[in-house]
């Protein structure tokens, strides 16, 4: 339906409701000459009378009771959820769905997120922890969260955090009687803690760079979990060598409770960023979470 039209249909509507061409006009911000030559248009086009015309009053025919009633709330809902799109503008809400990793989850986006979601009572965000590379379109996420490294090309991106490295870490009771890897390579000797990932079932495989050289081990185990939590429990229980966020055995790092290896073949990667699929118009409550989450050194 041409433009033209709709604005027809608007103008009979307001003069149903009116009963008045002169109380429309005004409403509608136009000559009561310019609402009646429309209303008469609109007529001729349909081949119908609406309205019955009096010197002192304006009632629908049947036809034009019949056009009212059908038409009359399907505009006015148009009008409703256009209000309420304006009040998102003014007041910010809806949900943003979000796939990441746990780790950026419980380090960078739950810590930023909460007083965001506390200030703005009418946002909900859904942060979905995944190892597996999601096709945020195809599953309806508004935005991803993963390595720098691992982000398509055509992403938007924006880093969320500052850059990041991985630490090869087991118990002092775990190297008893065993020598400590030197490299990569030597990862093949010891009991590994696996990373179970949901792509094909399948474990990751431990990365490492030096020198510009790039070596990936597939490395074996006893245990094999899918959270980073557990995998960290495990080595602090002597059960073999994890390859765990740098952040995550700090502490234990430091006490004594584990000991790191291979330090030189894991330096700094990547930070993590937040990816989407295009700049077009977001909405408030996603733009807000956006300025939330960009990393500002």
């Amino acid at each position: 339906m041409r433009r033209e039209n709709i604005n027809d249909f608007l103008a009979f509507i307001a003069v149903a409701r009116e009963q008045s061409f002169t109380r429309a006009a005004a409403k509608l911000g136009v000559s009561q000459s310019a609402l009646s030559y429309t209303v008469r248009t609109l007529e001729a086009r349909l081949g119908l009378r609406l309205l019955t015309r009096t010197t002192r009053s304006v009632s629908l025919t049947e036809a034009g009771e019949r056009l009212f009633l059908s038409i009359g709330p399907r505009f006015d809902e148009i009008e409703s959820e256009i209000a309420a799109l304006s009040a998102m503008r003014d007041k910010p809400m809806g949900n943003v769905r979000i796939t990441t990793v746990e780790h950026a989850c419980e380090t960078i986006l739950w810590p930023k997120l909460a007083p965001l979601l506390q200030e703005y009572p009418d946002i909900s965000v859904e942060l979905i922890s995944d190892y597996g590379l999601k096709d945020i379109v195809a599953d309806r996420y508004d935005a991803g969260v993963r390595l720098g490294e691992q982000v398509d090309k055509d992403m938007i991106s924006l880093p969320i955090g500052p850059d990041f490295r991985m630490a090869v870490v087991g118990a002092p009771s775990y190297f008893e009687g065993r020598e400590k890897p030197r490299v990569p390579q030597d990862l093949t000797e010891h009991s590994c803690i696996k990373l179970r990932l949901p792509t094909h079932g399948g474990f990751y495989v431990w990365e490492f760079y030096k020198s510009g050289r790039e070596l990936k081990v597939r490395i074996e185990g006893r245990t094999a979990f899918n959270t980073v939590g557990m995998m960290r429990q495990a080595a602090l229980d002597g059960f073999g060598l994890a390859y765990l966020p740098e952040d995550q055995v700090d502490g234990p790092i430091q006490d004594g409770r584990v000991v790191r290896v291979l330090a030189d073949w894991c330096p700094p990667r990547p930070a993590y960023h937040l990816y989407y699929p295009s700049r077009r118009q977001h909405s408030p409550a996603f733009a807000l979470v956006l300025d939330a989450l960009r990393y500002r050194g």
